[in-house]
């Protein structure tokens, strides 16, 4: 094997040049050139082999001369013609124009440099009458000089008369009897010339080169003349493009081009596309013959060839678009097929994504202008298409920005085909002869519009509900709209019959922006006109009535404070910092001929029309009578909203013995509300909403104390606790109960269905997008001078009135958004701060300011970054110092200010000196003032969009003198800390229910973040976060209950103690919507480059981490824990993503010992643990380095951490005496997992003391796999990776490593709770309490000592007067063997491994994944491999394709292979026997098989591989059984060495 494949270098180039295919192969030198754009002649000579000339074509004649035909070291240069427009030169195209060499008096030329050379040569070249070697002579000097040539530095050269015979030879004049080497060397002097002077096309085109190159292409003699006629065209045509065309270019370029090899045709669309940028209208017949030959290519295999093509076509679409007899013109010639064959086929995937939205819109275009166009897109059902590019564009995410031109996207330009398809229902639009046109072609054929809404109704009315912006929302309301209007009711009933058409307008009638307001009361008048009997019930029953209503009572309140789109100006005097939707109308937005000033044109949507037509609608369609006869109020509404007042009234009474009856009452109405769930008539949303069911369940569940002011759960009673825990476990026995009638979901799924749907339907938390951001260079007054490259809020800072003891600080300063307030303070202190004691501290406030911001970075970040690369701000705030401790709030700010804010808010010793006050509202210090002020626009509404506007405008800030010595963080965090009921007796319940992370929230009431607690989506989000740790702690729960059947006599039988989880899937939790809002937000250009999210992000993602999916929090992982997210635009989750990273961050190489790889790893660890840098390993005597041997280095430190002796893991064997090297070859057996083995504290010091350093040496590999993105080998047990999350673990964690003892543990357990309940009930019965056996034994009679099972020598301390177990040391028995094993035995050992992890990153940032997450994120995933997932994922190359036979052997082969051998597989390819998360589509680079040729016979030789580019070299073995063989033996005896293959 071998770590990595170099490249060869590159020779040196006479002239730089771009490469057509962008492949960077390096050109040889001028004499080596081949006779094509082929990169070697024996390859052009082959090519020219496969495709023969025309009939009657004979091949050139090759002289004794290297017959060259490249044009220059630019032989092919298709990419090169983007820049150049045809009157783009600042010359004056004279005809003697050569050079900027000065001349003498005389008006000749003055000799210098190689003018001189060159007037000779051209001379040599225009004699008469020389002879053919003497003409190939000079033409070769002239060729070679040339391409040495430039411009600016090349000395004076006669143009026009090296132009006049040069044209002469290559066919024009009198030329007609030079040979094909002359003419092919004449052509190319043209070529160079042209390449080097681009204004000396002017002088060929006078002298009549077009006709002659054209000549030569319509009536190839000589193949090699052609291809260089065409390179010469290619340069001509960025100059000439009108004289190319009126010369019939476009014809002879295309006339033979599939006769060319693939360069050459490139450089053949190339120069169309060059001559067709801007087509003058008189020139329309020159481009309209051979639009069928531009758009036959199109289906070309060549991906640059489609590109080129797809330009073209745009470029004459745009010429033409005045022209409506052009454009059907353009669509009798087969254009309109063409695209759409292209789109269906997928071949978008291989353009770039600006030519993609240009394509989609050049039929747009055609269908707001040529009615020829409409009808040959409906009949080529151009539904579907659409329909398969909204799906592939994930329309939900829209398009972030304001529809402005330079934004288009394929969304959008698939939007407007679609709304230019189906003519405008309104008459009020500009063009009303073509709106009647189409109308006239779609009541002619109904089956157009039919198939058209039934391929894009779904698609659009699911982007809606998935939470678009609005720009998309009004988009598909408006086709939605159009669809409607035209369709007969019969039509309609049956294209809506599968849609919830209802829910749909409801969701649009929670928008904020009155275009959509309107459209979706269209769509409401529409369907009460047509079909008013089929939708007004389930208008009522999904909350449209009650919306149109809200709406009326908004307007007539007049208490909107959202700026939407009409003419309302806030009344503030300084202007609104965000551009909002009230300078953006949408009337325009997919019109087919949008003009550039979109936004100057008169909005159609007049000043109080929204409310009017609400008002209309609701008058003429929902009047009383109307809806009370439909019930406003449903039934099971009704039902709910009674039963909710009955779970009101009583919710705070406390589980006391007299009121029993009242909990039992209390039961029995929730058992009546969720069954209502599962009921014969379907709950809707908005009754579900409507109703008050979710905060009465939580104030239910929370015993009355859900939003109330407690600060603390000191303050909770046990009584309190009590009560929670009881409604609790009886809520829990509902949920987890299944449904009758042979339903097997239970009534935990369908209410968090219930609760997910809820929270779709609600938009409180918006997607700030910034507009038209670049980074640039910035200077922050806070932190003092800092340089960024994100832009600073301008911010006024201004004393309050009536604020005494501070100076007053009128400046507008600067200030950096990922500035917390104490940073800010430590700046603005020095300024205003009036006591003269403190006048010293002046010498250095910016310094202060400064490292009050800074002071948490960690230096090793800095030193490993590159300075040539020095990183953005949002990189350096995210790195942390490794002695945070893992805290309860992650991502409390944004760009990784959580720590820093923790740290801030929770030191004594730092006291707050002033309180700052934004309209009103006093700041909150755990976030930035950033943060803050976006949430404040926020909670104003309508769509955010951080413009030039934003960032200009002043923020007023007002501040005075804190009055309380106390933050009121530090109370705060208390009251979102999980753990901070510890105080609550444990005893009182038998049972660790407060320490469970969730349960802390249903004591208190509230959620642990800082989200709008008046909000809808709060209620929501607090019963989603019970009922998820209710989900995720089943076992527990129902183990717990059992216990307490068995010690009430219930239960009889310890068998019966075992537990069957019925958990429900967590991705039943995942928010789609949240997802794609958080994935939208992470994508923004700010957010990239600074980290800086908004509140709702960092908040969601710290109390709720489950609603996201698993990659959008990686991605938020990566971002907040490592900086930007620039480097994850590639693959997800690929080992090698951190190469993206390693671009601008240095590499580390380290050289390891193979036979010593714990000492090589601590060695590594303490020169690099703190380091920035990606470490790449090598092997001591070997010479690969790379991925492959890092990733094998973490494979085998896995295996080393695994071995028996090390004394670090449960089950590892006994070292027996004189036997000490024997477990270096044994492993931990660890079926369940390894988890730390119990030391106590009397252990050996010096062997306890190897330990530990062994678990900060883990917690060191572990955290830089993490952030380097390797793959470990180990296999952590469930109960670890929670000690890792900071969760406390109980007995029941025992389960999850150590099932034997957790049983026997559980049942000791219920014998004790027995013991207790018989005592407590009976007495002091001895007779009873004797009776008590353990299956059919006395616990005595079963000899058990006080010790740790497992481990003799570990004693645990008794407090009878007995030292074996017994009745009545039952159990404390068993509280100590809980403890020795999951808490004090282990926890020095998981301190020290979270010492060593905290050296890399901090711990914590991990709490957003869960314990299952974890283990992906560590060890990556075990792929199932079927056959159609290896083709679709492995690459075949260099000799095989996925049919060649040794290939297909080869997938049978990996397929049957065991377990251990797809593991050895694996390591043998990559380095690692896992997959990286994502499986095999996650590899990067993809795993690549290729034939490997040798001189020996195939059957002798073995497998070899790359595994820096997995990359496997093959031999076609004979047979299946000799391939199988050779392949084991390789992936066997092949490990454990790097070398060259």
């Amino acid at each position: 094997m071998m770590a990595s494949g170099g490249a060869p270098m590159d020779r040196c180039r006479k002239r730089p040049d771009s490469d057509p295919e962008g492949s960077g192969e390096p050109e040889p030198p001028a004499d080596k050139r081949p006779c094509t754009t082929e990169q070697s002649t024996s390859a052009a000579a082959a090519a020219a082999e496969a495709a023969p000339p025309p009939p009657g074509a004979p091949p050139a004649e090759h002289g004794g001369e290297d017959m060259d035909t490249s044009s220059s070291g630019r032989a092919g240069d298709a990419d090169g013609d983007g820049d150049v427009d045809g009157d783009g030169d600042d010359g004056d195209g004279d005809g003697d124009g050569g050079s900027s060499c000065e001349s003498d008096g005389g008006g000749s030329p003055r000799s210098c440099g190689r003018g001189g050379r060159f007037q000779r040569m051209v001379d040599a070249v225009a004699a008469e009458g020389a002879g053919e070697d003497a003409l190939l002579a000079a033409l070769t000097e002239l060729c070679e000089a040339l391409s040495f040539f430039a411009e600016d530095s090349g000395g004076y050269f006669p143009t026009d008369p090296a132009a006049q015979a040069l044209v002469r030879l290559a066919g024009g004049a009198d030329g007609a009897g030079a040979g094909p080497d002359v003419m092919l060397l004449a052509v190319r002097a043209i070529t160079y010339l042209c390449d080097a002077m681009p204004r000396a096309a002017d002088a060929f085109v006078r002298h009549g080169l077009l006709p002659v190159l054209c000549s030569r292409l319509l009536a190839i003699e000589y193949l090699d003349v052609a291809e260089q006629c065409l390179q010469a065209f290619e340069k001509i045509s960025r100059r000439q493009p009108t004289q190319c065309l009126q010369a019939g270019m476009i014809t002879a370029v295309l006339a033979y081009i599939d006769f060319f090899t693939a360069n050459i045709q490139r450089v053949a669309v190339s120069a169309v596309a060059n001559a067709c940028k801007k087509v003058p209208t008189d020139c329309s017949q020159y481009v309209m013959d051979s639009i069928q030959m531009l758009s036959n290519l199109l289906q070309s295999e060549d991906k640059i060839v489609v590109e080129k093509v797809a330009s073209c076509l745009i470029s004459i679409v745009d010429s033409f678009g005045s022209s409506v007899l052009l454009l059907d013109q353009l669509c009798h010639q087969g254009m309109v097929e063409k695209v759409l064959s292209l789109i269906n086929t997928g071949g978008l995937a291989a353009l770039s994504p600006s030519t993609c939205s240009n394509l989609i819109g050049i039929l747009a275009k055609l269908a707001g202008s040529s009615l020829v166009a409409v009808k040959f897109l409906f009949e080529l059902n151009v539904g579907s298409t659409i329909k398969g590019i909204l799906v592939a564009s994930d329309l939900s995410h829209g398009m972030p920005y304001l529809p402005l031109e330079k934004h288009n996207n394929q969304v959008n330009e698939a939007l407007r085909l679609a709304n230019q398809l189906i003519p405008s229902a309104a008459r009020d639009v500009e063009d009303t002869q073509m709106v009647l046109a189409k109308e006239k072609i779609i009541m002619d054929e109904p089956r157009f519009l039919c198939q058209f809404s039934r391929d894009i109704l779904p698609v659009l009315i699911k982007a809606v509900n998935s939470g678009a912006n609005s720009y998309i929302c009004y988009g598909c309301a408006s086709i939605v709209s159009n669809i409607c209007y035209f369709s007969k009711p019969e039509m309609l009933q049956e294209l809506l019959k599968e849609t919830n058409i209802a829910s749909f307008l409801a969701g649009l009638l929670s928008r904020k922006d009155h275009h959509v307001l309107i459209s979706s009361l269209k769509i409401i008048e529409i369907l009460m006109q047509k079909l008013p009997d089929a939708y007004l019930g389930s208008f009522i029953k999904e909350g449209v009535v009650y919306a149109v209503e809200a709406l009326l009572t908004q307007d007539d309140c007049s208490t909107s404070t959202h700026q939407l789109s009409d003419d309302t100006q806030q009344s503030e005097n300084q202007p609104q910092p965000i551009v909002r939707n009230k300078s953006t109308c949408f009337c325009y937005a997919f019109d087919s001929r949008r003009p550039e000033t979109v936004e100057t044109r008169t909005c159609r949507i007049g000043k109080g029309s929204l409310f009017a037509f609400a008002r209309h609608v609701k008058t003429t369609y929902f009047t009383t009578e109307v809806v009370s006869s439909e019930m406003g109020l449903t039934e099971i509404l009704q039902k709910l909203k009674t039963c909710c007042a009955v779970l009101n009234e009583t919710a705070d009474k406390s589980s006391d013995q007299d009121n029993i009856q009242s909990e039992e009452h209390l039961s029995t109405i929730l058992s009546e509300v969720m069954m209502e769930l599962h009921g014969g008539e379907t709950m809707t949303t908005f009754e579900f909403l409507e109703s008050g069911l979710v905060k009465s369940l939580s104030n239910y569940l929370s015993n009355g104390k859900y939003l109330q002011v407690e600060e603390s759960v000191k303050d909770c009673s046990t009584d309190h606790m009590l009560a929670v825990l009881k409604r609790f476990q009886s809520f829990a026995r509902m949920s987890f109960s299944n449904m009758d009638q042979g339903c097997g979901d239970m009534l935990l799924t369908l209410l968090v269905r219930k609760l997910q749907n809820a929270l779709t339907s609600l938009d409180n938390f918006p997607v700030i997008m910034s507009d038209n951001f670049k980074p640039r260079s910035n200077i922050s007054d806070i932190p003092t001078r800092h340089s960024t490259i994100v832009p600073c809020i301008r911010i006024r800072f201004k004393k309050d009135e009536a604020e005494t003891n501070l100076t007053c600080y009128d400046t507008v300063l600067n200030v950096e958004i990922s500035s917390s307030l104490q940073a800010i303070e430590e700046f603005l202190w020095s300024k205003v701060n009036t006591d003269t004691n403190n006048q010293k501290a002046e010498a250095s406030p910016d310094h202060t300011a400064s490292e009050s911001t800074y002071a948490e970075d960690d230096p090793q970040e800095r030193d490993s970054t590159p300075e040539s690369s020095p990183p953005p701000e949002g990189l350096i705030c995210e790195s942390q110092t490794s002695s945070i401790e893992p805290c309860t709030r992650q991502g409390t700010s944004s760009s990784g200010q959580a720590e820093r804010n923790t740290l801030i808010s929770s030191d004594s010793a730092v006291k707050p000196k002033l309180i700052f006050i934004y309209k009103g509202k006093e700041l909150d210090r755990s976030i930035t003032l950033y943060q803050s002020i976006l949430q404040d626009q926020i909670n104003a509404g309508s769509d955010i969009i951080l413009g030039m506007q934003f960032w200009r405008s002043v923020h007023d800030i007002t501040f005075r003198t804190a009055v309380s010595p106390e933050t009121p963080e530090t109370s705060d965090s208390s009251k979102h800390s999980p753990t901070a009921v510890t105080s609550t007796n444990d005893s009182a319940t038998g049972f660790t229910w407060k320490k469970l992370p969730f349960f802390s929230s249903l004591l208190l009431g509230k959620l642990p973040c800082k989200l709008d607690r008046s909000s809808p989506s709060y209620d929501i989000l607090f019963m989603l976060k019970i009922l998820e740790g209710l989900n995720r702690y089943s076992f527990h729960l129902i183990s717990e209950e059992r216990n307490h059947a068995f010690a009430n006599g219930r239960l009889i039988n310890l068998d019966d103690l075992k537990v069957v989880v019925s958990s429900i899937s967590h991705l039943e939790f995942v928010s789609a919507k949240l997802t794609d809002k958080l994935e939208q937000q992470m994508r923004d250009p700010l957010v990239i480059r600074s980290c800086c999210l908004p509140l709702w992000c960092t908040e969601l993602l710290s109390a709720c981490p489950f609603l996201f999916s698993y990659e959008a929090r990686w991605k938020y992982f990566q971002s907040t824990s490592f900086g930007s997210l620039t480097r994850q635009q590639g693959h997800m989750m690929d080992p090698n993503s951190v190469t993206e990273r390693g671009s601008s961050l240095s590499r580390k190489k380290f050289k390891v010992d193979r036979d010593n790889i714990l000492v090589s790893a601590a060695k590594m660890m303490k020169s690099h643990a703190r380091s920035n840098a990606l470490l790449e390993v090598e092997y001591k005597e070997e010479v690969g380095t790379g991925l492959g041997p890092t990733m094998e280095f973490y494979t085998l430190i896995s295996h080393e951490f695994q071995k028996s002796g090390l004394g670090m893991w449960r089950g590892e064997f006994p070292v027996e005496a004189g036997n000490d090297n024997a477990h270096g070859l044994r492993f931990v057996v660890a079926p369940n997992g390894l988890f730390p083995r119990p030391w106590s504290r009397s252990a050996d010091c010096a062997s306890f003391s190897e330990v530990n350093k062994r678990f900060h040496l883990l917690g060191q590999v572990v955290a830089k796999a993490v952030k380097d993105s390797r793959i470990l080998d180990i296999p952590f047990s469930k109960a670890f990776y929670k000690l890792i999350l900071g969760q406390e673990l109980n007995m029941y964690d025992i389960h999850s490593f150590d099932p034997e003892l957790a049983t026997a543990l559980m049942e000791f357990q219920a014998l004790a709770c027995r013991r207790k309940y018989v005592e407590s009930n009976s007495g002091s019965d001895c007779q009873i309490i004797s009776d008590l056996s353990y299956r059919g034994s006395r616990i005595e009679d079963l000899a058990i000592d006080f010790a740790l099972p497992g481990y003799p020598e570990y004693l645990l301390s008794s407090g009878s007067t007995s030292d074996n177990l017994s009745v009545e040391n039952l159990e404390e028995y068993v509280h100590q063997v809980v403890e020795a094993t999951v808490k004090s035995g282990i926890a020095r050992q998981m301190e020290a491994f979270k010492l060593g992890f905290n050296e890399v990153f901090p711990l914590n940032k991990l709490q957003v994944f869960s314990e299952d997450e974890l283990e992906r994120l560590l060890c990556g995933e075990q792929d199932t491999w079927d056959f159609e997932k290896l083709v679709d994922h492995i690459k075949f190359d260099h000799g095989y394709t996925s049919s060649s036979p040794p290939v297909i052997n080869l997938l049978e082969i990996i397929q049957e292979f065991e377990c251990d051998q797809r593991r050895a597989f694996l390591q043998f390819i990559t380095g690692s026997p896992r997959l990286p998360p994502g499986g095999l589509a996650a590899l990067n680079p993809k795993f690549t098989v290729v034939r490997k040729h040798n001189n020996n016979e195939a059957d002798d030789d073995l497998p070899s591989v790359m595994t820096c580019a997995n990359y496997l070299k093959l031999p076609p073995y004979s047979s299946k059984e000799r391939m199988r063989e050779k392949l084991i033996y390789a992936i066997t005896e092949g490990q454990g060495s790097f070398h060259l293959s």
